[in-house]
């Protein structure tokens, strides 16, 4: 499939000190086939100097097609995600932490599949492939496990990390569901609601994960675990 442009929807909420690396990354990352990226960044209603760093960043580098947007009050991950893939104007559009977690230069792996003619959807496991993987936290990890796999029970998918930041999606197709939730809940409801589109073809592909520690900004905690297995159960297995 061609693909002429790429957004890439970033959720900010208080990185002030890694939002300006995690762009120099995308910037420095050229897509396969002269892929044109679209950055559209969501600040939502930070507490730090975030707002401050975007705005420097973005009169900084007029050579980038960046999109700014701002939510007066905290509104949640899920929501910040709601606004920016809204606004996506390219044919497919990526999912980016505003963190320091993923790696930008693997776009290309996400694309790959699509591009070949297989697949609407893509999947970056954090548990597939021999890509590196920083050592964090056991129980972290059984749980993201679990969660993917009471989630692959009502979907009928065989994800290997559903609870990945790395997804690809034909933007018109997103754009398209009904989307609901404003914090984590949003990886089980738009993978429930993703697996129910008529002759879907989604793939999973190995990237790497430089995983951060709460003292260094990690934000998900056993809470967001809590409401995920709720959502895996309202949109997977009750189909709301």
């Amino acid at each position: 499939m061609e693909i002429n442009k790429l957004s890439i929807v970033i959720p900010v909420y208080n990185e002030e000190k890694t939002i300006h690396l995690i762009l120099n990354k995308i910037k420095k990352t050229d897509l396969i086939g002269g892929i044109e990226k679209e950055i559209i960044l969501i600040n939502d209603s930070s507490t730090d100097n975030s707002r401050d760093a975007l705005k420097k960043y973005i009169d900084e580098n007029p050579d980038m097609t960046i999109s700014y947007y701002e939510h007066e009050k905290n509104a949640g991950k899920g929501k910040a995600l709601r606004t920016g893939i809204s606004k996506a104007t390219g044919e497919y559009l990526i999912i980016q932490d505003a963190d320091l977690e993923y790696d930008p230069a693997e776009y290309n792996d996400l694309l790959k599949p699509v591009i070949d003619g297989f697949a609407d959807v893509v999947y970056g496991s954090r548990f597939a492939g021999s890509k590196p993987h920083r050592i964090l936290f056991f129980w972290h990890t059984i749980g993201n496990k679990f969660l993917t796999t009471l989630s692959n029970m009502s979907t009928n998918l065989n994800l290997t990390d559903m609870e990945t930041c790395y997804k690809l999606f034909k933007t018109d197709l997103i754009q398209s569901l009904q989307l609901k939730e404003n914090r984590f809940g949003f990886e089980p409801e738009v993978t429930a609601k993703i697996s129910r589109v008529p002759d879907i073809r989604i793939y999973e592909v190995g990237i790497s994960y430089y995983g951060r520690t709460y003292a260094e900004g990690k934000k998900i905690n056993w809470k967001d675990g809590f409401r995920a297995i709720y959502c895996i159960l309202k949109y997977g297995m009750f189909k709301q």
